[in-house]
């Protein structure tokens, strides 16, 4: 588990970026949920955690792209491709994240650029 903030320090509507390798984005729901995706759009290189927060979705602020948090899923285009979710666990008043096992769905650009990187 990664800490990533006090869930007191993130009200609620809002989001933080967790600058780790690649970002990931906690969301703090109107309702009171906690969700982390990863913090760049699939579509093209945006953060997530700039974008506008309703409910449970993010609004890629870049080219509108919307994403469910609970499943990362999208739910309007341009991105075709779901942002990956990860676990979220609040013990102590403290938000930890549980990075997922799967392979990030990175934009176009920015795969091909760390896929060269790697080489």
């Amino acid at each position: 588990m990664i800490p990533a903030c006090p869930l007191a320090a993130l009200p609620r509507g809002e989001a933080y970026r967790l600058d780790i390798d690649p970002p990931v984005a906690v969301f703090h729901t109107d309702d009171g949920e906690v969700f982390a995706v990863d913090d760049t759009c699939t579509h093209q290189d945006a953060s997530l955690s700039d974008g506008w927060l309703e409910g449970c979705e993010i609004e890629c602020p870049l080219h509108s792209s919307r994403f469910d948090l609970r499943t990362g899923r999208v739910d309007s285009p341009p991105a075709k491709l779901a942002v990956r979710t990860h676990g979220v666990v609040v013990e102590d008043g403290m938000i930890y994240v549980v990075p997922s096992d799967a392979a990030p769905n990175l934009p176009p650009g920015l795969a091909a650029g760390r896929a060269g990187n790697e080489s």
